[in-house]
């Protein structure tokens, strides 16, 4: 397949496939001609890329810390244990923005004229 090809299979653009080629996340074989030739899998991988990108991780997790779709019944283990790291990821951030609200929220509400960054 085709970078075009693949591109429209995705939705994604040519650019941001040479992007993913270049740091790794994705391989195409050259052709005598040297236009890239992807596998059919890349399709699968790719929406498993850009699913775990929607789900918050980055792709220095993605390179890092979630296991490739080469064996999906070895990997759904790892994936859910990677997805419950974010998980509780997500509610540390939550907990430290919940707390910074309350914060500013305090300090709007303090009586007077003084500035609401002292004290």
């Amino acid at each position: 397949m085709q970078i075009g090809e693949l591109s429209a299979a995705t939705g994604l653009s040519r650019d941001t496939l040479r992007f993913y080629e270049k740091r790794g996340l994705l391989r195409a074989r050259r052709g005598a001609n040297g236009y890239r030739d992807y596998p059919p899998q890349a399709v699968d991988w790719l929406c498993y890329l850009r699913t775990a990108q929607a789900l918050g991780f980055t792709l220095a997790e993605i390179e890092t810390g979630l296991p490739l779709l080469a064996a999906p019944d070895m990997s759904a283990a790892p994936v859910r244990e990677a997805l419950l790291r974010k998980l509780a990821d997500i509610d540390e951030r939550i907990a430290g923005l919940a707390a910074l609200r309350a914060d500013l929220a305090r300090r709007l509400d303090a009586p007077g004229e003084a500035c609401p960054l002292r004290g």
